[in-house]
C-alpha cells in the first residue's frame, strides 16, 4: 500500500495574492465593465473568478481547510449574487462588514474552547518552536502568565477584525452608491476593491505585527529566548539555506 502523498507546504505569496485577489478584478471592474467591451455582467462574473479561482486553489493545492479561508470565499460568491441579482448596493456594505466581524466573533467565542484561534494562526509550530518555549514555561512556572498574556493577544487580535468591520461598512456606503448590475456599480465595486488595501488590509496588517511583537515580547521576558532561539525550526533551516546562496 502506497503512503499518502504528502500536501506541498504553502509560502506566503504577497504578491501575487495582490495581483490576483485586489489589482486585476479592479483593473477589471473599473475599465472592462462598459457594453463596448464585456458588459457589466461578464466583466462582474470575470472579475470575481479570479479571487474565487485563487482560494479554490489554495484550499484544493495546500489543503487549506479552515474557517477564515471559507469564509473569504462565501464573501466573494455574496458579492456576486448582489451584482447578478442586482440586489440593493446597501446590502454590499452590510456584507463588507459582516465577514470580518463575525471572524473577529469566532476569534473571541474560540478564547472558551481548548482551540483559541490566537494559537492557530500566531501561536503555532509553523511560526514558532512552541514545544521549547513551553518546556521553559512550565520549568520556570510561568504558563499561567502566559496564557493570560496570550489572552489578551486574543483580545487585540479581535479589535483588528472589528476595525477591518468598520472601514469596510464606511468605505462600501462611501464608494458603491449606484444600483447593482450596472456599470457604475461595477467601476465602484474595483474602485473599492483597490482602496480596501491601503486603507484597510495595510493598517490591519499592522496591528498584527504590533500582536506579534507583543507576543513575542512576552516570550522574551518569561523565557529569556531571543527571536532566532524560538522560530521554528523549519524557518532557520530555510533562512540558512537562503543565507548560503
Amino acid at each position: 500500500m502506497n503512503p499518502p502523498t504528502p500536501h506541498p507546504d504553502h509560502k506566503p505569496r504577497p504578491f501575487i495574492d495582490l495581483m490576483v485577489s485586489i489589482i486585476i478584478p479592479s483593473v477589471i471592474l473599473m475599465k472592462f465593465s462598459g457594453d463596448e467591451h464585456l458588459g457589466s455582467v461578464n466583466a462582474l462574473l470575470l472579475g470575481l473568478a479570479f479571487p474565487l479561482g485563487w482560494g479554490l486553489f489554495e484550499l484544493i493545492r495546500y489543503q487549506k481547510k479552515n474557517f477564515i479561508a471559507v469564509l473569504g470565499m462565501v464573501s466573494v460568491g455574496l458579492t456576486g449574487g448582489i451584482g447578478l441579482l442586482e440586489i440593493d448596493a446597501q446590502w454590499l456594505a452590510v456584507k463588507e462588514a459582516a465577514v470580518p466581524a463575525i471572524i473577529g466573533l469566532a476569534v473571541l467565542i474560540s478564547t472558551k474552547t481548548k482551540y483559541p484561534l490566537i494559537r492557530t494562526l500566531l501561536y503555532n509550530p509553523k511560526v514558532l518552536d512552541v514545544h521549547k518555549i513551553q518546556e521553559v514555561l512550565k520549568s520556570n512556572n510561568h504558563e499561567k502568565e502566559f496564557d493570560k498574556r496570550l489572552l489578551n493577544a486574543t483580545y487585540f487580535f479581535s479589535l483588528t477584525f472589528l476595525f477591518s468591520s468598520i472601514m469596510n461598512y464606511v468605505l462600501a456606503r462611501w464608494i458603491v452608491t449606484s444600483p447593482s448590475g450596472t456599470q457604475a456599480f461595477n467601476e465602484e465595486l474595483g474602485r473599492m476593491t483597490l482602496l480596501s488595501y491601503p486603507m484597510i488590509a495595510i493598517p490591519s496588517t499592522v496591528m498584527m505585527m504590533f500582536i506579534f511583537y507583543y507576543l513575542w515580547r512576552t516570550i522574551r521576558r518569561l523565557t529569556g529566548f531571543t527571536l532566532e532561539e524560538v522560530v521554528a525550526p523549519h524557518l532557520q533551516v530555510e533562512q540558512e539555506q537562503s543565507d548560503d546562496k
